[in-house]
C-alpha cells in the first residue's frame, strides 16, 4: 500500500506521536477522556502530522520536538473535525458514528475548544516564536475559511473563485502549517522553509480536490461517509461547479434546486449527471496540476530519502480512492 510505505519512514516518529497524543489528552474530566477516545479511534491517515515529521527529517531534524509539533496538528485537526460535524450535523465520519450524533453538539463544540487550547499548551511549550505565530495566523485564517463556507452553502452561484479560496482556507492552511512548521523548526532557511510552505498548500488544495471528487465517485464504505454528501450539506463543490456550466438546461436546473434545497431524492441522477459532463475528470486534473506544483517546490529541498517520501505523497494524495 502506498502510504502505509511513505509512513514506515518515521514509523517510530507516529507511533511515539500517538503515545504522546494519549498521554497529552488526558484530562480530570471523564466525559472529555470519553468523547475525545472515540473521535480519535475512528482512526485516519494522519497525513498532516506526517508531513510535519517527514518535512523535518527532510531538513535532518535530530531533536524530538517534531513530535510534539505533530501532535498539535493533529489536534487542530481533529477540533476542526468535531467543529465541522457539528456545523454539517454529519452523523457518520470515517464510518463511524459522529460525536455529536451519540452525546449532542453542545459536546463536540466543547470537546473541540479543548483540543484547540491544548494544542496551543503544546505549542507554547516549543518555545518558537515563529513557530506560534505560525499557527496562530493560520487557525484565524482557517476559522475564516469555516465562515465563508457556510455562506456558500445552499448557493448555487458560488464561483470557481470562491470555492478555491475556502479549500486554500480550510484545508490547505493546515496542510501548510504542518510543512512549514516542519521547516521552521529545523531551520532558519527561508528558501527551505518557503518551499516547504508552497508544497504543502499545493499538496492540500489537491487533496481537498480529490475529496470532493471522491463524493460523487466512490462508495461509503471507501469514503466513510456517504455519497453525495456534500450535496445534501448544500456544498457546491468543484464537481458541482464544472457541472453547472456544461449541463443542459434541465440538468442545471436539477443541480441548482438540490445545491438550494440539499435534497438527497436526486443523488443517483446528480452522480450521473457530474459523470457525463466531465467533472470528476476536470476536479482530478485540476488536483494533479497543484499535486506538480508541490512537488516542483521541493527542488529546492535537499536530496534524501524523505524528500522522496514527500513527492510520493503527493502521488498517493492524487491517485487515492479513500
Amino acid at each position: 500500500m502506498p502510504l502505509e510505505s511513505i509512513r514506515s519512514l518515521v514509523r517510530t516518529d507516529l507511533t511515539e506521536t500517538d503515545r504522546f497524543i494519549s498521554k497529552e489528552l488526558q484530562s480530570d474530566i471523564p466525559f472529555i477522556n470519553e468523547l475525545v477516545a472515540h473521535t480519535l479511534s475512528a482512526g485516519g491517515k494522519r497525513i498532516r502530522p506526517l508531513l510535519v515529521l517527514l518535512s523535518a527529517r527532510a531538513l535532518d531534524h535530530q531533536k524530538l520536538h517534531h513530535i510534539e509539533l505533530a501532535s498539535a496538528i493533529e489536534l487542530i485537526h481533529t477540533a476542526t473535525l468535531l467543529h465541522d460535524d457539528v456545523v454539517d450535523s454529519s452523523n457518520l465520519r470515517r464510518g463511524h458514528e459522529t460525536a455529536n450524533s451519540i452525546w449532542g453538539n453542545e459536546a463536540s463544540v466543547l470537546v473541540g475548544d479543548f483540543l484547540y487550547s491544548r494544542a496551543f499548551q503544546l505549542i507554547v511549550k516549543l518555545q518558537h516564536l515563529p513557530i506560534l505565530s505560525i499557527f496562530s495566523n493560520a487557525t484565524n485564517i482557517i476559522a475564516e475559511g469555516e465562515v465563508l463556507q457556510l455562506i456558500n452553502c445552499h448557493n448555487p452561484d458560488t464561483t470557481e473563485a470562491s470555492y478555491f479560496d475556502v479549500i486554500m482556507r480550510k484545508t490547505a492552511k493546515l496542510f501548510e502549517v504542518a510543512t512549514q512548521a516542519g521547516a521552521a523548526l529545523c531551520t532558519d532557511n527561508l528558501d527551505y522553509i518557503s518551499a516547504m510552505q508552497k508544497y504543502g498548500l499545493n499538496l492540500g488544495i489537491a487533496y481537498q480536490l480529490i475529496d470532493d471528487a471522491l463524493d460523487y465517485s466512490a462508495s461509503a464504505d471507501q469514503t466513510g461517509k456517504n455519497m453525495g454528501n456534500d450535496i445534501t450539506e448544500g456544498k457546491p463543490t468543484l464537481p458541482l461547479i464544472y457541472a453547472l456550466t456544461k449541463g443542459t438546461t434541465q440538468e442545471v436546473d436539477l443541480l441548482r434546486t438540490a445545491i438550494q434545497t440539499g435534497s438527497t431524492t436526486e443523488i443517483p441522477s446528480i452522480v450521473k449527471i457530474i459523470e457525463s459532463t466531465g467533472a470528476i475528470e476536470y476536479t482530478s486534473n485540476a488536483a494533479k496540476q497543484h499535486a506538480k506544483q508541490a512537488c516542483d517546490a521541493l527542488t529546492l529541498i535537499p536530496e534524501s530519502p524523505y524528500r522522496e517520501a514527500l513527492h510520493r505523497l503527493a502521488g498517493f494524495v492524487v491517485e487515492r480512492s479513500y
